[in-house]
């Protein structure tokens, strides 16, 4: 990692979007920016300059923000994204498996393709101290993304890739969605004490406008229903919602995320 302090700040945009900047030094580079504007004001305010793009994704939320980014610079920046998808401005297509090396602010990412909510959604994990995951919208605090594309077998799989981190792997998603996550978590698992903590605690920071990210894989690991499929108390709520859904972790997980969505 490069002298300098590292830095993962979230800059909103939209009704509940956040687009991560990693910043080191005077060089920065952004997390999935949907829009231009709120990415470009941060960085005049900050003194930074635009290193690279790292893209998740192809939704509008996520990439529309790339052109305006790079015509606005003189000299190409890198836009690394999923090679799966079509995704316009994208220099530097990805893989499963590939190495995303960054000297301009010191750190490298692991990809790791987690199909799903899109079928070529991929995630970065940089395992340097501390340990982070910029995963889109595959795993969000307490909950996870819709399968407009993938199936939930994917998505099952791509969870459970993620759920094997190491815990203390910082979680940044893309969307403020933990309160209405958790409230969900709450009606599968109304009992459970860390569930209880974790609402009182995100409702604190709310209140205080504060941003719920980032969480880390050991408190989604014990609050998230998504990924807690071997549980006995979700694999039973799962079955009191559609019987026979409890059957396994993937039938539970299907069940759950088709509740989740006429939550």
């Amino acid at each position: 990692m490069a002298d300098a302090a590292l830095n993962v700040f979230p800059v909103p945009a939209f009704k509940d979007n956040y687009i991560w900047l990693i910043s080191c030094g005077s060089v920065a580079v952004v997390v999935d920016p949907g829009d231009a504007s709120p990415v470009e004001a941060t960085l005049r305010e900050r003194g930074l300059e635009l290193g690279a793009i790292l893209l998740t994704h192809h939704h509008a939320d996520h990439v529309g923000g790339v052109a305006a980014l790079s015509a606005a610079r003189s000299n190409a920046i890198d836009v690394y994204g999923p090679r799966t998808e079509n995704i316009d401005g994208v220099s530097r297509p990805l893989d499963d498996g590939d190495v995303v090396t960054l000297p301009s602010i010191g750190l490298s990412f692991d990809v790791i393709a987690v199909p799903g909510h899109t079928r070529g959604h991929i995630a970065y994990y940089g395992a340097d101290a501390p340990p982070m995951l910029f995963c889109g919208d595959t795993l969000f605090a307490a909950g996870c993304g819709r399968l407009f594309e993938g199936t939930a077998a994917q998505m099952h799989a791509s969870l459970s890739r993620l759920a094997a981190l190491p815990g203390e792997t910082r979680v940044y998603c893309a969307h403020e969605y933990t309160q209405a996550n958790l409230r969900f978590a709450r009606a599968v698992e109304p009992d459970s004490p860390a569930l209880i903590e974790r609402e009182r605690s995100v409702a604190a920071m709310r209140e205080q406008r504060q941003p719920s990210l980032p969480s880390t894989i050991a408190l989604e690991c014990s609050t998230n229903p998504f990924l807690r499929g071997d549980e006995p108390a979700v694999r039973a709520a799962a079955e009191r919602h559609a019987p026979g859904a409890g059957a396994s972790a993937l039938s539970t997980f299907t069940a759950l995320r088709r509740w989740k969505d006429s939550f």
